[in-house]
Parts: structure tokens; C-alpha cells; sequence
């Protein structure tokens, strides 16, 4: 009987502990940052390399628009959180409040103004081609004409991709399945930003298998996006913006990602 009485002690004290931890747990995220800084939250589509996926070793997000995020936040006054989310998915969840900005290598387009409120530009780009290394039919975008092109849904590139006659549209959560499917022949070519296919043929294992052909499409700008009345926030965006480009932080950052200075 005491053995028992014993036993019964040690589980409730075990469980009152486990609620104790628990609850200091839920009180630690309520409570304010060491910085005393206010925390923001970012999301990013992070399986788009150079500009935002995961260290494989650490498992920590990185890339340009990650050190960018925390570089004009943290000058904003602000303490950065990452959060990774689908590309389609970043416009919503900014307007429904589940986060506070974008920065994921969103070009600013029409479509999008009407939606989003955004930042001064920080980076010029446009897509390209990728095609399998033995293909010598597709040289450029008219021959992309009647073809299989896959696409990251949501993009700029989709988009575009689109407006290619008879051409049949295959969309992916992300570029690293995209890229697969081309690999294994789903599709007849990939259309993507030129640093990110760049990126996958030089440090992602793809120049064994794939090129890129043509000439830049549709160079675009890439911004960051808040909801569409957060005038305040994205005037301290703006700001920040300026001055990481004026004292020299921004271009490291760009020397860094992209091995030459902007």
C-alpha cells in the first residue's frame, strides 16, 4: 500500500511539473525579446536558393533576402522571425495578419500593388531557361512554343510562362521539384529567375544535367511586401533600406550571395 501511495506521488509530482514547464514556456513567448526590440515576422517561400532556403548542417534559414530581412529590420528597430511559407500563400497570410512582411524575391508586378503595399526595390531580376544538357531544340523563348514548362507556382515566371502559345503548364510547390521533374523528363524546360537557375547549376548539382538558354525575360524588381495600409511599417523599411545601401551593409550582403558587388 505505501508503495502504491509512493507511486502516486512521484506521477503528480512528474505532471505538475510537466504543466509547470509548459506554462513557462507559453509565458517566454509572450514575453518581450532581450533586445527590448519589437518582434516581426517574415515569411518566406525558403526552398529558393540564393535568396532564401535551409543551411542542410544547421538547418537554419539562409541566404541574400534573409540577411537583407534581418539586416533592414533589425536597423527598423525591429527583432526579425522567419517564417517559411508557401510562395502563393505569402500575400494572404500578410493581409490576414499571420505575418508582418515578405521578403522572398517578390517582384513587384500590377497584380500584386492591388493587393500588397511595397518597399523601394532592392534587386533587379528576370527569368531565364533551363533546359536539359542534351537539348538542342529549345534556344530560346519562342521555342518554347507547343513545349512542357514547369514552373514554381505563384511566380513571376509562372506567369510568364503562361503566355507561351499552346504550351502546357506544369506548376510545383518549389524550384527543387520543378528542377526534378525536368531532370527526370516530365517536363521540356524550366523557366525560373536567372540567379536562382544560376545558383541551382553552379551549387545545387544541376550543370551535370541542365543549362540555361536565352536571353533574360522580363526583368523585374524585387521588393518587400507589407498589408496594404501599413504605411508606417514600410516607411521604416524604406529608411532602413537607404541605409544599409549608404553605409556599405548592403552591398556585402549582395557580394556574398551573388560574388559580385551590385
Amino acid at each position: 500500500m505505501l508503495k502504491k501511495l509512493v507511486m502516486c506521488f512521484t506521477l503528480a509530482a512528474f505532471l505538475l511539473s510537466l504543466t509547470v514547464l509548459t506554462g513557462c514556456g507559453q509565458q517566454k513567448q509572450a514575453e518581450p525579446t532581450n533586445s527590448g526590440k519589437k518582434i516581426v515576422t517574415i515569411g518566406s517561400e525558403t526552398t529558393f536558393p540564393p535568396f532564401e532556403f535551409q543551411d542542410e548542417k544547421t538547418q537554419e534559414y539562409i541566404g541574400f533576402d534573409i540577411d537583407l530581412a534581418k539586416a533592414v529590420f533589425t536597423k527598423a528597430g525591429y527583432e526579425p522571425q522567419i517564417i517559411s511559407t508557401q510562395f502563393d500563400g505569402l500575400i494572404p497570410a500578410v493581409n490576414s495578419g499571420t505575418i508582418d512582411a515578405i521578403v522572398s524575391a517578390m517582384q513587384i508586378t500590377e497584380e500584386r500593388s492591388q493587393k500588397v503595399l511595397f518597399s523601394k526595390p532592392y534587386y533587379e531580376s528576370g527569368q531565364n531557361i533551363l533546359v536539359r544538357i542534351d537539348n538542342n531544340t529549345i534556344m530560346n523563348w519562342n521555342d518554347l512554343e507547343g513545349k512542357k514548362i514547369g514552373v514554381q507556382i505563384g511566380t513571376t515566371g509562372a506567369a510568364e510562362a503562361k503566355k507561351v502559345p499552346n504550351a502546357t503548364i506544369r506548376e510545383f510547390n518549389n524550384t527543387s521539384e520543378a528542377n526534378l521533374e525536368l531532370k527526370t523528363g516530365g517536363v521540356d524546360a524550366v523557366v525560373n529567375s536567372v540567379p536562382v537557375n544560376a545558383y541551382y547549376l553552379k551549387n545545387g548539382g544541376g550543370s551535370k544535367d541542365a543549362k540555361t538558354v536565352g536571353d533574360v525575360h522580363k526583368a523585374l524588381y524585387c521588393s518587400i511586401a507589407v498589408k496594404k495600409d501599413n504605411t508606417e511599417l514600410i516607411e521604416k523599411v524604406n529608411n532602413a533600406l537607404d541605409e544599409i545601401k549608404q553605409n556599405g551593409e548592403y552591398d556585402k550582403i549582395y557580394e556574398k550571395w551573388f560574388g559580385k558587388k551590385p
